[in-house]
């Protein structure tokens, strides 16, 4: 989840009295950058990782009594602020604040990749950039495909940010791939399960090799899927459909990049507000979700889950920032992975010192270049 870019939304919990009865406040502290990477604003990505400290509130209150009705807060009151990114409003509204750049596809000298933009869906708006990396000495060479899907907490970005573009045109390059990155819909417009539904639609299709850059130059038979952090929540909602009895495509591989994992209950070692934070936006972006944040999309160990036995994939990586506020959700699940009966193989990365999604904001850091070796290493099999 990309707004927990720089940790998470650390709340501190307290009781206290406020007109004759006690109500329960969450104070909700973004720890995030001032400008966020990639965006207009952040402009050449100078010092991304300066902190913009602005609370806001949300307040969850008592049965109000008669005497207390008047006073209840005006619709339009902020209940949820990441600054710089998205302001969310109690009457379900939401602003979203400098949004990133779009950039344009077509040849990047710099890294010999070229992308195009498909539309999948004019109806539903659904559609994806795709990158093809310079051919080298064997332009008949078939590249593995590979399926991207976008962070952001299912709110904000797009395959078309200079976020995304600027990670996934690199990618592409030094893994050798043919790679697909997807725009699904955006929650509150779009409640969920809307970007579950456009990515499954997206991989079918990317599978299906209709398009004539895959058809020429892909091979699905090598098909892997990678996301960030609410995208990699999406990789793995993917691998349960693929497993089932729709016909799903069969999948090498996929990575998972700091995946955004939850749950109503913290669990040990957890930041202070974290699970909060998490269950309150997950509400927000799925409304009719059974179980809060247990429900098995946000929380894959949640009794009544899904085996992880049916993930629907030969190989995973999963990585994580040892100073992401989801490090131990991120480990909890690869463990758990490694430990059911999957047949697969599943190989963990944590980044020392650094934090959620810091590879987007940093990718020249040494820590980004491991990571992208790395990624490229394991699509290549090793």
């Amino acid at each position: 989840m990309q707004f927990l870019m720089k940790r998470a939304l650390c709340h501190k919990i307290a009781a206290i009295p406020c007109c004759g009865r006690t109500e329960r406040r969450i104070f909700s502290t973004p720890w995030m950058p001032a400008t966020w990477p990639g965006s207009a604003a952040n402009g050449a990505r100078k010092n991304p990782s300066r902190l913009l400290w602005k609370p806001a509130t949300v307040t969850a209150k008592a049965t109000p009594t008669p005497s207390s009705t008047s006073m209840e807060p005006a619709a339009d009151e902020v209940a949820f602020e990441s600054p710089a990114h998205f302001r969310i409003y109690k009457s379900g509204r939401i602003e979203r604040l400098n949004r990133p750049l779009a950039l344009p596809a077509g040849l990047d000298e710099a890294t010999g990749v070229t992308s195009k933009d498909v539309v999948l869906d004019a109806g539903t708006g659904l559609s994806a950039r795709l990158y093809l990396p310079k051919l080298q000495a064997e332009p008949s060479k078939k590249l593995p495909v590979l399926v991207y899907f976008h962070g952001g907490a299912f709110l904000i970005e797009s395959a078309v940010s200079a976020t995304y573009h600027t990670y996934v045109n690199p990618l592409a390059a030094a893994a050798g791939v043919l790679a697909v990155s997807v725009s699904y819909r955006l929650v509150p417009e779009h409640p969920l399960p809307a970007a579950y539904e456009d990515s499954w639609a997206a991989l079918q299709w990317a599978a299906s090799a209709e398009d004539e850059w895959i058809a020429e130059h892909g091979d699905v038979a090598r098909l892997f899927l990678a996301g960030d952090s609410a995208g990699a929540n999406i990789v793995h909602d993917m691998l349960l459909r693929a497993s089932g009895d729709g016909g799903g495509p069969r999948i090498e591989g996929a990575v998972m990049l700091h995946p955004w994992f939850g749950g109503n209950a913290p669990i040990e070692g957890e930041p202070e507000g974290s699970s909060a934070a998490t269950a309150g936006l997950w509400t927000y972006a799925c409304p009719g979700a059974v179980g809060g944040a247990d429900d098995p999309r946000m929380n894959p160990l949640a009794p009544g889950a899904p085996p992880l036995e049916k993930l629907g994939c030969a190989r995973m990586l999963v990585c994580a920032g040892k100073k992401d506020a989801l490090y131990l959700r991120d480990r909890a699940y690869y463990e758990a992975v490694a430990a059911s009966a999957w047949p697969g193989d599943v190989a963990w990365l944590e980044s020392e010192g650094e934090d959620h999604d810091f590879f987007l904001g940093k990718p020249e850091c040494e820590n980004a270049k491991k990571l992208m070796d790395r990624v490229g290493a394991f699509i290549a099999g090793a």
